[in-house]
């Protein structure tokens, strides 16, 4: 982890050639729900995720939930799925309620600045190396999330 920030712009002299090399052919995908106070719930996979995966979440989720809970999902195919809207009653029963985003506003989404900070400041270069690398970096900062790493939301107003 790197402790300087992110900088999306460089140098280099003509003849110079710059470039990042990574291992091809591994990915890791990170499903991800975070408040305003830290509090992250996540998991990592390597395969993609779909509706029984996120269903899957949600549903370890709402057994661990002590208080009523407010999910905000954006309109992916795999949020709307029928196995989805077929939970939504029993979740609610249990205290977990789902909200969808208008369509194209990705700006509402606290979790775009987690996906943000996490690709640009969290995990360095170096960790893209090598699949091992990048998977203990990317599960390393998710676990720290709300413990060293911190997202300071701006504060919602009304007004």
């Amino acid at each position: 982890m790197s402790s300087q920030g992110y900088v999306p712009y460089g140098w280099q002299f003509a003849d110079e050639k710059v470039a990042v090399y990574v291992e091809k052919g591994h990915r890791i995908n990170v499903f991800g729900l975070i408040s305003r106070q830290n509090e992250c719930h996540w998991a990592t996979t390597q395969q993609n995720i779909d509706s029984t995966f996120v269903w899957t979440e949600l549903e370890q989720l709402s057994f661990k939930i002590k208080k009523e809970t407010f999910v905000i999902l954006d309109n992916a195919s795999v949020h709307q799925s029928k196995i989805m809207q077929q939970q939504i009653p029993v979740w609610q029963n249990r205290g977990l309620f789902l909200f969808f985003l208008p369509p194209y506003s990705p700006q509402l989404n606290i979790a775009e600045t987690l996906w943000r900070k996490l690709k640009t400041e969290w995990i360095i270069p170096e960790d893209y190396l090598q699949k091992d690398t990048l998977f203990y970096a990317v599960n390393r900062c998710m676990a720290n999330i709300g413990i060293s790493l911190k997202i300071n939301f701006s504060p919602f107003n009304a007004n």
